[in-house]
C-alpha cells in the first residue's frame, strides 16, 4: 500500500474523535477549520442525556475558528472507517456530514470529512448563554455517562494538546461551582 497524500482521504475531529479516534491513520496533524466554532450546541438525548433530562454535546456552530485533529487514512481503510464515523457521529442525526477544507499544521490545505451541527435538527440548541449550558451539562447522563466528565475530559485534552479554549475552560469552571 502506498503511503501519500493521494492514496489517502482527512478526518477533522474537534470533540472526542481528538482523543478517541477509533479508527486505524497514517498520521494525525494539529488543525484548523475557518467559518466554525467548538459550541455545546446540540442536546444531547442520548450519550449524554435523555429525553426526560437531556445534556448537551458539542457541535460545529457556524462562525468562528476551530482548532483541531486531522487524521490521514489510507484509502484502503476508508470504507471502514466511513462506515464507524457515520455510526458513531450519526445515532440521532444531529449532525450533516461535510467536506470541507482545514489548514494544517505547518499551513498545507486538506480537504476533510467532518460532522457539523445541523441547525434545523430539533436537538440543535442554538447560542445558548454559558449559565445555560451549565445548567444542562451539570447532572445529565447517557449512554455514553456523565455530562460533566465530558466536558472536563475536553478540556484536559484540549490543554494537552496546547489548546486553550476560553469558552469551554469557563463552561467548565462553572459546572464545576454548581457540583
Amino acid at each position: 500500500m502506498r503511503d501519500d497524500a493521494a492514496d489517502a482521504r482527512w478526518v477533522f475531529g474537534y470533540g472526542s474523535l481528538m482523543w478517541r479516534p477509533g479508527f486505524a491513520f497514517l498520521d494525525r496533524r494539529a488543525a484548523t477549520l475557518h467559518g466554525r466554532r467548538r459550541a455545546f450546541c446540540i442536546y444531547s438525548v442520548h450519550h449524554r442525556g435523555t429525553y426526560e433530562r437531556p445534556g448537551l454535546v458539542l457541535g460545529l456552530a457556524p462562525g468562528g475558528a476551530v482548532r483541531g485533529m486531522a487524521y490521514r487514512v489510507a484509502e484502503a481503510d476508508w470504507p471502514a472507517v466511513y462506515a464507524y464515523l457515520r455510526e458513531r457521529e450519526q445515532p440521532t442525526e444531529t449532525y450533516v456530514e461535510a467536506r470541507v477544507f482545514v489548514r494544517l499544521a505547518g499551513g498545507e490545505r486538506v480537504k476533510a470529512l467532518t460532522f457539523l451541527s445541523d441547525i434545523s435538527h430539533p436537538q440543535w440548541a442554538g447560542a445558548l448563554t454559558l449559565e445555560r449550558q451549565a445548567e444542562l451539562i451539570t447532572g445529565a447522563v447517557g449512554l455514553s455517562g456523565r455530562n460533566e466528565d465530558y466536558l472536563s475530559d475536553l478540556v484536559g485534552h484540549l490543554r494537552e494538546e496546547g489548546i486553550r479554549d476560553r469558552s469551554m475552560e469557563a463552561l467548565l469552571a462553572m459546572v464545576e461551582g454548581r457540583s
